[in-house]
């Protein structure tokens, strides 16, 4: 519950009178929300797209409207930016940032590459847009294998994720990929140790990885592949239990979804704390005009950040 009235008498708002209150704000001031699957379920509810990084990005430009509310974390909302630069796009939270985004900036790519003029750079989508005016090419974790194995460069710097690049490169071994050390704390910190665990009390459960994990985890999964193949390899199998290995609010959505079937997250440590930074009254208070944060970035970062977008979309994104 939020109090949004100060005085004597205050009003304690339920959190189905608050997301009215949001419903009615976002027609009046021309918003589209979008929301991270990662984020809290009451966020969802009132958004009109949600999803993976990428898609919301996506529909962030397909949005008729003039502005877009990001639920999710920095790098999402300049994504949508670069797509949708005459829109004004604000992030709910100015706190929810990225580790993995963040690992690395342009200076250290640039030097990389003085080095060997040769390596074409694959940026993760999950990168600041800084970073990805340096990349020749953008990838989703549903993209990249396809995407690299379609590139006509065959030598390859694969940014930032070691784990994501891991995968790659045993997909497509025909290209020389290379790869620092970088990735997603949460993902990265799950082992092969708790997989074991967690199929041992579940023995006829499939299990669903997102190629950020290990390869010792990687290796164990029945179904490899992004938030959004997960949910529908969960959605469309006729199986009927799931061991869920990525963020822990996966495995909450898809039993809302899929209420026939059962859905064990890998581990309680698969939680997100940027994206669980933002809360439904942070959502209000943007569209109240009292919080959050507009995404501004400058038109020479838009153009060279977009071109590696426009190509993952032609060598298909």
């Amino acid at each position: 519950m939020i109090k949004t009235i100060k005085g004597e008498r205050e009003k304690v708002m339920t959190i189905a009178e608050l997301q009215k209150q949001i419903l009615r704000l976002k027609a009046e001031k021309d918003f589209y929300i979008l929301a991270h699957s990662y984020v809290a379920r009451e966020i969802c509810e009132i958004a009109d797209s949600v999803g993976d990084s990428y898609k919301l990005s996506c529909d962030a430009q397909k949005a008729k409207n003039a502005n877009i509310l990001l639920c999710g974390v920095r790098f999402m909302a300049e994504t949508a930016k670069i797509l949708s630069p005459e829109k004004h796009v604000y992030l709910s939270c100015a706190e929810a940032g990225c580790p993995m985004a963040e690992q690395m900036d342009k200076d250290m790519i640039e030097a990389i590459k003085e080095t060997d003029p040769t390596l074409a750079v694959v940026a993760y989508v999950n990168t600041t847009a800084e970073l990805k005016t340096v990349a020749d090419v953008c990838v989703t974790s549903s993209s990249a294998v396809q995407i690299v194995r379609n590139m006509e460069e065959d030598n390859i710097l694969f940014i930032p994720d070691c784990n994501l690049g891991a995968y790659v490169k045993e997909q497509v071994p025909e290209k020389k990929i290379e790869l620092l050390q970088g990735g997603c704390p949460v993902h990265a910190a799950i082992s092969k140790k708790d997989v074991l665990a967690v199929k041992a009390k579940h023995p006829s459960a499939l299990f669903a990885v997102h190629p950020e994990c290990r390869a010792e985890v990687v290796a164990l999964a029945d179904y490899v592949g992004s938030t959004s193949g997960i949910m529908q390899f969960a959605k469309k199998s006729d199986a009927k239990e799931f061991i869920i290995g990525t963020e822990i609010s996966i495995a909450e959505t898809l039993q809302y979804e899929c209420p026939d079937k059962k859905f064990y997250p890998l581990s309680k440590r698969l939680i997100c704390p940027n994206m669980k930074a933002t809360t439904l009254a942070d959502v209000y208070h943007v569209l109240n005009g009292e919080g959050g944060e507009e995404i501004l970035l400058d038109d020479e970062t838009i153009a060279k950040a977009k071109r590696c977008l426009d190509r993952m979309i032609a060598l298909g994104g």
